[in-house]
Formats: structure tokens, sequence, C-alpha cells
């Protein structure tokens, strides 16, 4: 039997990357899975790509009122969630010096904020026992030059899974978090400078990766089927690397 057999799932920033591979292999493991993200455009185009068992809906995990129309309409349809992978979110590189109020606000706004209210808005639909999956990342601990907004963002969350696992402990909710290293992804794409800057610093930070490559977006799902699946049923408030050994060694 598949490892999630008629679950219900959501996928924040589910139409890209790390989220629509999740998607994609929470469905070839028997799951109902409803993705989220901000562009109409790319949520059809993934949906297509998803097949049979993807439902897409339009929402900014910034605004409140766009959360609660998105759990309504996946009460509507499903009335329950068994997995929630609480995946979107942003970075650009920048230094201290360059930092802006907009880029700072922005940054916490999509990823602790968004990700905070998604958990929030989220819960009564939770059932006892459910997996809640946090997607940090390995800059939480490592101190990378120009990622210092990004890198504070990623810590929260991690402690963020330590609170929640406490709070939630009541209902058997497991809350987890996936911690990437550098995954080949759009989120390269969208650091916010030059393409040369982007090569420059990707090749920097493969030498520091033991595996000598990029992950894929692939491997990373392969670690949320594991924490949303009875696999993992006695994990909870972990932080599981998946970086190709960069933050170990």
């Amino acid at each position: 039997m598949s490892k999630l057999t008629n679950k219900i799932a959501v996928v924040t920033g589910g139409n890209s990357g790390i989220g629509l591979a999740t998607a994609q292999a929470y469905i070839n493991e028997g799951a109902y899975v409803v993705i989220t993200g901000r562009n109409q455009e790319k949520l059809d185009a993934a949906v297509k790509q998803l097949g049979v068992g993807a439902t897409a809906i339009k929402a900014d995990v910034t605004k409140l009122d766009e959360l609660d129309a998105l759990f309504a309409q996946v009460k509507e349809k499903y009335g329950k969630i068994d997995v929630l992978f609480a995946n979107a979110g942003g970075a650009k590189i920048a230094p201290i010096t360059d930092v802006t109020e907009e880029h700072f606000d922005t940054t916490f706004n999509t990823n602790v904020k968004g990700l905070y209210f998604t958990i929030q808005k989220a819960l009564p639909l939770l059932v006892d026992g459910a997996s809640v999956i946090l997607n940090a990342s390995i800059v939480s601990t490592k101190g990378i030059a120009g990622l210092s907004v990004y890198s504070a963002t990623k810590a929260a969350v991690r402690s963020f899974a330590r609170t929640l696992t406490s709070e939630l402990k009541d209902r058997g909710i497991r809350v987890n978090v996936i911690s990437p290293g550098p995954i080949e992804t759009p989120f390269y794409g969208e650091l916010g400078v030059s393409e040369e800057v982007v090569n420059d610093f990707g090749a920097d930070v493969i030498k520091q990766v033991p595996q000598g490559r990029f992950g894929k977006a692939e491997e990373i799902a392969g670690a949320a089927v594991f924490l949303a699946g009875g696999d993992s049923s006695y994990i909870t408030g972990i932080e599981l690397t998946v970086d190709g050994g960069m933050a170990q060694v």
C-alpha cells in the first residue's frame, strides 16, 4: 500500500521547485494535494503537470484573509487536512549595508509571519495525529554572507518546530523541519542579483558541499514523504537536514 493513501495534504508554494516536487511525491503515494501560490498561471501549469489528485488555490501566505479563504475552500472540498507542508518562502542576497526596510519586512512577512499563520489557520482542519512540516534551511545555523535576513527567518522557523511540538502534543500533531542545503530550484533565479553574482555564489557554495553538487528538489520531496507518513510516527520537533553534508562537516 502507498504511504499516504487517501490523505489530504496542503503544500504552500506548491507551483514550482521543492513544493511542486513534494506535491508530486505525495500524489504518487496516494494523497490528494492542494497546492497554493500567488501566480494563477503557474498554478494552472502545475496542476496540469500533477494531474489527477491535485487542486490549486491562489493564495498569498502574507495575507491573512487569503489564508482564511484558502482553508475555507479546503474545508468545503475535503473537510480535513492530514499533512501540511508550509513551504512558501523567499530570499534576496544583500549585505547588511544594502538591506532596506522593504527587504527586511518582505522576507520576514513571507518566511515567518506567513508560515506561522498558515499553521494557525490550518489548525481547525488538522486531524489529531496530523503531520506539519516546515521548510527551513541550513542557513539558520550557517553564517553565509549576504543572507543575514533570510537566515534569521529560517532560524525562527526552526524554533517554531520546537515550541509548536509542545503546544500541539495533546492532539498528537507532529511538527518537524526540513532544512535543505543548496538545491537546484528557481530559488537561485530569484535572489535579486545579477546572473554573474548568482553563478559566483553557487560556485562558492558547491565547494562547501562534501557531495560536490546541488541537490534536487525530488531529494527534498523524499524527506517530506518520510515526515508525512507512518514511517516517522515517533519523530517530532526535529530538524532533518538534506544538504549533501554541507552543514555537517
